[in-house]
Order: structure tokens, then sequence, then C-alpha cells
């Protein structure tokens, strides 16, 4: 079978089946989601991966429609499902993205929308229970859709009611970390090798971090130190 073009959303009647890669680092979880998607005549299974590094091998060799990934996976067991999802909108724009996820935490949705809902589902893991609503998020991100639970839906409203004017609040999970970690002191360098991730996206995340504190104008000591200042107060104030 022809794998889709770059930019072309799935056609059902153009394309048949959706082709489907599955990751994720729990073997149970694994074989029995493998079992639920190869089950259903409308996926193809094209393969399937246990960390980041061999889930972009399976999209490089199979150029599945859709990802179904788990958030967290080695090799550092934090965000590769988000990282996946980013790498996918920066070279592979046409695939879907499922990302499972058993935390409603607001930051990781967020994260994942960051560059537009289109051809995204972030589900809950305990809350996929059938086959329908796994079948439903696939189908509905290969042809451009978003599906989003409605408990992180539920999440995202109180935390943007809980604390309305906290900045901090607009940060992914990443760019929360980085700032923790200047919070310690610590130059890009030095965070760069504590998260084991290059010194240029360091730089690019401390970068946003300053745009979303409103903090893009000052010279870099001062802006440094105002939002590490802001991280401490949400600290001692939570």
């Amino acid at each position: 079978m022809a794998a889709r073009g770059h930019g072309a959303r799935y056609d059902r009647d153009a394309m048949g089946t959706i082709r489907v890669a599955l990751a994720e680092d729990n073997v149970l979880l694994r074989e029995g989601i493998a079992r639920l998607v190869g089950a259903n005549d409308e996926f193809e299974l094209v393969g399937v991966a246990s960390d980041l590094p061999q889930l972009l091998a399976v999209i490089g060799e199979q150029a599945p429609d859709v990802v179904v990934t788990d958030i967290r996976m080695p090799p550092t067991g934090t965000d590769e499902g988000i990282k996946a999802a980013a790498w996918l909108h920066e070279n592979r724009p046409q695939v879907g993205v499922v990302v499972l996820s058993q935390y409603t935490a607001p930051g990781y949705a967020l994260a994942l929308l960051e560059h537009g809902s289109a051809g995204r589902a972030y589900l809950l893991k305990e809350r996929v229970a059938s086959v329908d609503e796994l079948a439903r998020a696939i189908r509905e991100v290969a042809r451009g859709g978003s599906v989003i639970d409605p408990h992180v839906v539920d999440e995202l409203v109180k935390a943007r009611s809980k604390r309305p004017t906290s900045r901090l609040s607009f940060l992914t999970p990443r760019e929360s970390e980085i700032l923790a970690e200047m919070a310690q002191g610590k130059s890009n360098a030095a965070i760069a090798a504590s998260l084991t991730v290059s010194e240029r996206a360091v730089e690019k995340h401390t970068n946003s971090i300053f745009a979303k504190l409103s903090l893009a104008e000052e010279k870099d000591v001062n802006r440094r130190v105002k939002a590490v200042l802001l991280f401490l107060s949400q600290q001692e104030g939570s």
C-alpha cells in the first residue's frame, strides 16, 4: 500500500485502512492495545515500539497514518509522547497522534495542543475501556480532527479558574522543569546536562518561558532572576 504524501489527510475510500504505529513501554498494555487495534478491520498495525527512538524508527520505516503513543516512555520517562507529537508536527504533519496518558495534568494536554488541535487526541488510559473509544479517536485524528478526554478538559478549566492571573500555568511540563532547574542557579549548559537535552533546546525553552512570563524585553540576567522569583513565589503559595 502506498504511503500518503506529506500534507495529505486520511481518506477512507482512497486508502482503505488506517496504518497505525503503537508505542507503549508497558508490555501488557502494549500487547492489549495491539490486539484492540489489530482486531479492527479498519486498521493495520504496522509497527510497535517501547521507547521514543524505536517509535521514530517505526515511523520512518512504515509511514503510519496515525501514531498511538504512551505519554511517558524511555529513555527519560518524562514526556516522550509529547516529543513524538512535536517531531511529527515538524517532520510528518499529516500523521495523526493519539496520546494515551494516566495524567490529567493540564500541562501535558496544553503541550500536545501547542501547535494546534488538528490531528491530535489526548485520552486517559483508565477511560479507554473499549475498542470503540480508541477506534473513534484513531479515526478522528486520521482525518484531521481532535479528541480530548472530558476529564482533562475539566482540569484545564479548573486550572484556569483557580489561578487566572498565574502566568506559570501557561508553561509546558518541560518548560516548568527547566524553570525549576533555573531556580537552583544552574546555567543553560548545566540544565542541559541535568535533563539530557541539548543546550540549544534549553535556550529555546528558556526564551519561550520568558515570552510567556512577559519578560522578553528584559536583559537576560534580569529576566532569569524575575522568572525564578515568580517560580519560587508560586511554590510558596501552593
